[in-house]
């Protein structure tokens, strides 16, 4: 990799490490479902004017949306609303890559190698044991949600993977930006029904009411900068480098996702995780690390968006994430195919 495109991944990684601090503000104003509409509805508008069809099957886009763009975020806003600490948040995104190489091999019968296995337990344990200290502080919960955030992104990786794979009519012929894009289409009415039928209409109005007030323009600035600089910039720069490099050269990039995550989370909101969740959080990257070498094998790129915001992968095995809103998280795809996400 030229010293160029080091840099462009760097880049990249702080893009959507920073996706977080995005989230934080946004989420600090508007109810979180109603941010999740809000989040995607900036990028649905315009591709339903201006973005060509993706050439999918309109199945696993709706899958797609439903599991990386809907249910991730709903679970990781919510999650983060309720008390998960920024920069945890994007450590614990992580798991969307062992979820999406255990849901590979139990749903698509695809083989787990002894060091994806290996990868998978290592990242496991150091899961547990934040969950252990979350749930010592009284704040299970939140970490449950981001959890099943995670694991919705894995279940949003396979459609995605379905979508982009031989057994689509189109073959090579579907472009992941394309689909990602299209992707955006679907969570914006699920996320709005939600936000109608569970969040407090009052607090839905004050926000619209009140979103020319200085909370609210920073809120829209975090909209602003999960759609277009985590996801549409993010994402397209990576899926450059996914292009004229082998995915195990780019993808470990993405690791740097948690560090910039809990990094600007501990200078700018001033959050300071225990030397246990730290050390946990090592332990989860090494076992993120560990599982995402394999077998070199030509590379088939395939989106995810993160997080915490979206990212766009192919291979190796077992890829890793990076966030949202994530998310939009280094893709994972599983095992033949690998990575958001996003942020």
């Amino acid at each position: 990799m030229s010293p160029r495109d080091r840099l462009i991944a760097v880049f990249v990684a702080v893009l959507w490490g920073c996706n977080f601090l995005a989230i934080h503000a946004t989420i600090s104003h508007f109810p979180p479902l109603l941010a999740t509409g809000l989040r995607w509805l900036v990028l649905a508008v315009p591709t339903l004017l201006f973005v060509p069809w993706p050439k999918a099957r309109p199945i696993w886009l709706l899958g797609y949306g439903l599991g990386f763009g809907t249910l991730q975020f709903v679970f990781l806003f919510i999650g983060m609303d309720v008390g998960m600490p920024t920069g945890l948040a994007s450590l614990m995104l992580q798991a969307s890559a062992p979820f999406t190489v255990l849901l590979g091999a139990a749903l698509l019968r695809e083989r787990v190698s002894r060091r994806q296995l290996a990868g998978i337990v290592v990242a496991v344990a150091g899961m547990a044991v934040i969950a252990w200290q979350r749930a010592e502080n009284a704040a299970l919960l939140p970490a449950v949600l981001v959890l099943l955030g995670a694991l919705s992104w894995a279940f949003g990786n396979l459609a995605s993977r379905k979508a982009l794979g031989p057994d689509n009519p189109h073959g090579g012929d579907v472009n992941p930006i394309h689909l990602m894009l299209w992707m955006s289409v679907v969570p914006p009415v699920p996320s709005f029904a939600l936000s109608l039928a569970v969040e407090d209409t009052g607090e839905i109005g004050r926000s619209l009411a009140t979103v020319g007030s200085t909370e609210g323009l920073i809120a829209l600035g975090g909209l602003a900068y999960i759609a277009l600089a985590a996801t549409l910039l993010g994402t397209g720069l990576w899926t450059a480098l996914m292009r004229r490099y082998p995915a195990g050269v780019v993808a470990p990039f993405s690791l740097l996702v948690p560090v910039v995550g809990m990094s600007t989370a501990f200078v700018v909101l001033g959050e300071r995780p225990t030397w246990i969740e730290i050390g946990a959080g090592v332990v989860v990257v090494a076992g993120v690390l560990l599982g995402s070498y394999a077998r070199r094998q030509p590379a088939v790129a395939s989106a995810v968006g993160m997080g915490t915001s979206p990212e766009i992968t192919s291979k190796p095995r077992f890829s890793v994430n990076g966030s949202s809103s994530a998310a939009t998280s280094t893709a994972a795809t599983s095992l033949r195919e690998t990575r958001p996400g996003s942020r």
